[in-house]
């Protein structure tokens, strides 16, 4: 994770806002890509004054919603054909549109919602709403209700934990310096009695 962080980071430093709004959305339209790690890798330098935060997180959100859409057309025009072509598997993925209807027939607001917070989910569940034929009215006030507590919520804790690392490592640094001041005076005083 931490080295994810860490190359996320080195790409946001570089080109910023617009790359972040790029990663989000393509993980939400479905492309395997870090986008939650780039919204906490953001958040952490926006604590250390590099961005926004209020700007990464209203980009977060509006390329989470915006990608969902994507990913909702793309299942909805195409992921039933998907899962429903003969070949490879065929029995499995029938099984994801026996299962996935009645699920989204009965709980696809919820599964849109909560699925913005969990990391399979958040990559297929605009496929899957799609593919099951979730209305789409219902899918977008979800969706962008999902989309804004997530990008708000991960923002606002990486955010805020970002401070609390830079503060910690600031105050570390501080007893560091003083506890080498110490030892240094230390080392004279003793160095002077041995003469």
């Amino acid at each position: 994770m931490l080295a994810a962080i860490l190359n996320v980071e080195h790409w946001i430093r570089a080109a910023g806002y617009p790359l972040l709004f790029l990663i989000v959305m393509a993980e939400s339209s479905g492309v395997p890509v870090p986008g939650e790690t780039a919204l906490i890798t953001a958040s952490i330098l926006a604590s250390r004054g590099k961005l926004q935060i209020e700007l990464v997180i209203v980009l977060a959100a509006v390329a989470a919603i915006v990608g969902d859409n994507i990913g909702y057309l793309i299942g909805r025009k195409g992921g039933r054909w998907a899962l429903e072509r003969p070949g490879r598997f065929h029995r499995q993925r029938r099984q994801v549109l026996e299962t996935g209807e009645p699920f989204f027939e009965r709980h696809g607001p919820k599964a849109v919602f909560f699925g913005r917070f969990i990391l399979g989910l958040r990559v297929w569940a605009s496929w899957l709403a799609g593919a099951t034929r979730m209305p789409w009215r219902s899918f977008v006030l979800w969706n962008a209700l999902g989309g804004i507590a997530w990008a708000t919520t991960v923002g606002l804790a990486a955010y805020l934990a970002g401070e609390a690392v830079t503060t910690v490592a600031e105050r570390a640094g501080e007893v560091i310096a003083g506890l080498v001041v110490v030892a240094a005076v230390a080392a004279l005083v003793v160095a002077r009695r041995r003469r």
